[in-house]
Parts: C-alpha cells; structure tokens; sequence
C-alpha cells in the first residue's frame, strides 16, 4: 500500500540535526548526550561507569537474558513447544555461530537501556529462511524515510564504509519513543541525574586524592621568598587520602586556617544516597536489587521481587517478543507460531505460599499433580497412579442443588442418616 503522507511521515521522523549516527544515537530531537547541568558529558559510555547505572543495566539484561525464550505454535488442544520450528534452535539456543542465547539476549537489554533501541542483523538463506541474527551497534546506525515513505537503515562499519540494510533485514527493538519507529535514550532523557552522579562521585574521588590534611591559608608573618616550593613542601607532606591526620608542624610564626567545607555540611553522603534512589527510579529496579538495603525488610522483598517482575521485566519482554514475531515469524505462519518468555519462575513467592497456593488449585480441581510437579521441575507421576487425575472436594455440590436433600451417602442412604442396626436414642435433646 502506497503512503499517502510520505512528506509528513519524513518530516515527523527525521531529527532536527543529525549530522552522524554517534551524534543522534537518541533519534530525538532535542535529546542528545552531552553536558549536563552539573557540567559533567553524559554518553552512554560515562553513565555505565556510575555504579548504579551499572547496576540497574545489569539486573535487568541478566534477568531477561537468563528467562526460557521458546516458539510456540497454536493449535485446537492448546499451544505446544514448536521445538521443530527453524527459529527455535536460533533464539533458545544459539542466534549466531559467535554467542548463545543468554549473551546475545544480555546484548540486546544492554543497548536498550543505554541507547533506547537494539539493531540485529538478520541473515537469511536463498529461501527466506534465517541463519543468523547479529546485533548491531545503536550508536553507528542511522534511520530515515526514504522518498517512499519507507524506512532505511544505514550502518557505519568499524571502517567507515557504510553498509545500507532493507527493513525486512533488520531486528529493530525500539524502546520507549514518541513516533512509534525510534526509541529514546534514557540516558539522554535523564542526562542531568546522572551527570548530577557522576559529579558526586567525581567530588569524592578528588576530595580523597587532592585533599590537604590539614587543608586551607598557610600565613607567615613576614615575606615567603619561594611560595610555590612552599606549597609543594606542604602538598608533599599532608597532602592526599595517605597523609590524613598527619600532624602538622609550623616554624616561624606561620599559621594555618582551615577552608575546606565538612562533608556534612555539603550533604555529600546524602546526594549520594539520593542519586542512588533517582537512577532506580529512571530504571524502574527496586533499589534491594542493586544493593541498598537500607529500605529493605525481610516482610517486602518478596513482594518488591514480583512488582519487579510485573511493572519492570514483563514490559520489555512483551516489547521484545511482539518485535521479534512481526520481524522473524513468516507471514504465513502469523497466527500459528509465536513467541514467548516463560517468566513463571520470576512470579513464584517462597516455597510457604507456592504449596499454599498448589494445595488450593489441587482442592478446586484446576490442577493435577503432575501440572504442580512440573511447575517444580519434578518428574510427572504415572498415568494410571493419578497424576493427571483433577479431583475436588467431596462436600461440595452446584448451587442449584442447595436445599433439596443431602447427597446420598456410600451405601445409598443420606448423609447423616444413622447406619443400619444403629438407632437413635429416644429423648435426645433436639
């Protein structure tokens, strides 16, 4: 189908400057890397480096990277492991003839989460068959609209050719973005916090290695004839984390006043502690999960586990799955294959409230005991020993029955009827 609007789809996507992929590697106009409020350059680079942005990156690419990735196929009985299926080999397994699954998905999160979007190269056979999937780096790839309306992909190779790839060639994953085509850096989008962290953590680094102890004025009562050999001599001598508290000792009348500001007073530990929370706030990762504890308790980390499961992992796995079947699944196969993560290991609770919650769904009859065992990892219980047998309670009856009888009992006779040769003592109090 021919774009009506070409003029107006090229106009909405293309950024107001670009002048090369690494400069636009966010595809939005006005959000770019670079200096940030706090004076400090914000690349994605530069943000890797700050602990928790580190941190945040890594659990998140980890946990997706380390979920089942299975194919699927649709059928009238229910939905059964395609294991046959071409593409289940490449993304279970082994995407290319360079890395597993696990690297190749860890890839992918990481450039997500630092760049906004995650390119694969995808290498098809003679018979539209796929041999290999390769990521590729965001920050060498350009994406435009072409005249048609149709979008282009252009690759900056290590050598500085450029390597021009079809739509239908390419894995695009975009993250969160306001166009529906590119996705938006975070780190870009949240450039002033992290630069906020990076100069915290700059300030620290350099008030333990620049830092006199003691540290201020040297004033002397009459002319320094060399005061730069002077101040050397001092640097030398109570200068850097090594020579702190050393005692100080003045000759000639010369005093010391002190101009340093206490830590305190600057709050440096609670900027700190404050960049630590903003940055799991930007990643959406409780802060538990990267090592501060000081909120944690042991009645909340269970529940902080699954809404890390729930509002955290299962959006970028629905986002990586809807973009894989669009790009990978054939068009005749749409509709009978798919993909899909098993995220039912990161939504279990603690073993208590798992066989709280089996003996429930066994009671009810919606689960046998080889579906509890397999949840468990457990090997299945013979046929013909019940385990696939769904059994319910034995006082139960439909609704509609309530207030016609009781059921009858196990030799014909109603429940609560006294059994045969039994008979109930006369004058009992009613």
């Amino acid at each position: 189908m021919k774009n009506p609007f070409p003029g107006l789809f090229r106009a909405r996507d293309k950024p107001a400057r670009r002048a090369s992929p690494r400069d636009a590697v966010s595809a939005a106009p006005g959000f770019y890397y670079g200096a940030s409020l706090s004076g400090k350059s914000v690349t994605p680079t530069s943000a890797i480096q700050v602990s928790a942005v580190y941190a945040c990156v890594r659990v998140i690419a980890e946990t997706v990277a380390s979920l089942p990735l299975h194919v699927y196929e649709a059928t009238d009985s229910g939905s059964r492991k395609a294991g046959e299926h071409p593409l289940y080999r490449l993304l279970h397994d082994e995407p290319n003839a360079e890395m597993t699954s696990f690297v190749w998905r860890e890839v992918m999160l990481s450039h997500l989460l630092l760049y906004g979007n995650s390119y694969c190269q995808i290498l098809r056979s003679g018979r539209s068959g796929i041999m290999g999937l390769y990521p590729l780096l965001p920050d060498r790839m350009a994406v435009d609209r072409d005249s048609r309306g149709k979008l282009t992909y252009t690759y900056t190779t290590s050598d500085g050719k450029l390597a021009y790839l079809a739509p239908e060639d390419v894995l695009h994953i975009p993250g969160l973005g306001f166009d529906g085509v590119m996705g938006y850096s975070p780190i870009a989008l949240e450039k002033a916090a992290i630069g906020l962290g990076i100069a915290a953590e700059e300030y620290g680094s350099r008030f333990f290695a620049n830092g006199a102890r003691p540290s201020g004025i040297l004033t002397h009562p009459n002319t320094v004839k060399d005061p730069a050999a002077l101040r050397a001599s001092w640097n030398e001598a109570y200068g850097g984390s090594g020579n702190t508290g050393r005692v100080a000792v003045l000759e000639e009348g010369m005093t010391f006043t002190p101009l340093s500001m206490p830590n305190n007073e600057a709050q440096f530990l609670e900027t700190r502690k404050f960049q630590v929370t903003e940055i799991c706030r930007i990643f959406r990762v409780p802060p538990h999960m990267i090592g501060d504890l000081e909120r944690a308790t042991f009645s909340n980390i269970e529940s902080q586990n699954i809404s890390f499961a729930v509002h955290t992992i299962r959006p970028w796995l629905v986002r990586i799955e809807q973009a894989i079947n669009r790009a990978l699944i054939s068009e005749n196969e749409k509709g009978r294959f798919y993909v899909q993560f098993n995220i039912d290991g990161l939504m279990r609770g603690d073993y208590k409230s798992r066989m709280e919650g089996y003996a429930i769904a066994r009671q009810n009859g919606w689960m046998s005991a080889n579906d509890i065992r397999a949840l468990e990892n457990l090997n299945p219980i013979a046929a013909e020993e019940g385990g696939d047998a769904y059994l319910v309670n034995g006082n139960m009856i439909p609704i509609s029955q309530a207030g016609l009888g009781t059921p009858a009992g196990p030799a014909g006779r109603s429940e609560g009827e006294p059994a045969e040769g039994k008979k109930q003592k006369e004058g009992d109090d009613t």
